[in-house]
């Protein structure tokens, strides 16, 4: 235990400094762990209001931000490849930040998929069980949701924290910073966790309600 608040007391002490060299060094240590399951739940919850205080943001953020992403990924590979075979030039770039944009979309769109129920929830499995049985399973897939942003964020945020530290540039780049796209993985997490807490409380609304609870799209929500 003294352990751990020694840990916490010199991972705040890096956080308060700005000293990233004092950062990753105290982010190895497992207090982290403790620190994001503390804090994902009401970051998320924190999320989820703002979604529901403005109503544009929670219809359109996830939808704009892959359809931008995407957009991106595609003019830069159509382009590039015009580029590289009929005028025999190329940008040093091209290859190296889609990827890095793919992977933001993965994970934005998961977001939005568990937001739709269209994950893999095996819903046919779920509407054959009474209504105690769904609100279960509802319970469970936050558990393990939460589980698994524990074990990203840490991880994320981790290899974040070392990739600013060595100051590791995108690849063909002279001034774009890798872990400006590692960052977004853990806040791509929280969004999505707001969207499992919304779907458990819905759920719930829809036990007491005495209604059936599996859904599998927004449609079916509405």
């Amino acid at each position: 235990m003294d352990e751990l608040i020694t840990a916490g007391l010199r991972l705040w002490q890096a956080l308060m400094a700005g000293d990233i060299w004092m950062l990753v060094p105290a982010l190895r240590h497992e207090v982290l762990f403790w620190v994001a399951s503390a804090a994902i739940l009401p970051l998320s919850l924190i999320i989820l209001g703002i979604f529901k205080a403005i109503p544009l943001l929670d219809r359109h953020l996830e939808t704009t931000a892959m359809f931008c992403i995407y957009m991106a990924i595609a003019m830069i590979i159509f382009v590039e490849v015009i580029r590289r075979f009929v005028f025999s030039v190329q940008a040093p770039w091209s290859t190296t930040l889609p990827p890095y944009l793919f992977l933001l979309l993965t994970w934005i769109g998961c977001a939005y998929n568990v937001k739709l129920r269209s994950h893999l929830s095996f819903g046919e499995v779920r509407s054959m069980l009474p209504p105690k049985g769904q609100l279960a399973l509802a319970f469970l897939d936050a558990i393990l949701w939460y589980v698994m942003a524990v074990v990203v964020v840490v991880a994320t945020i981790r290899l974040t924290a070392t990739s600013a530290s060595n100051f590791q540039l995108l690849l063909g780049t002279d001034n774009v910073m890798r872990w400006w796209f590692y960052i977004i993985v853990p806040i791509s997490w929280l969004i999505l966790y707001a969207r499992v807490i919304e779907n458990l409380i819905e759920d719930v609304r829809k036990y007491r309600a005495g209604q059936q609870l599996a859904a599998s799209s927004e449609l079916a929500r509405e």
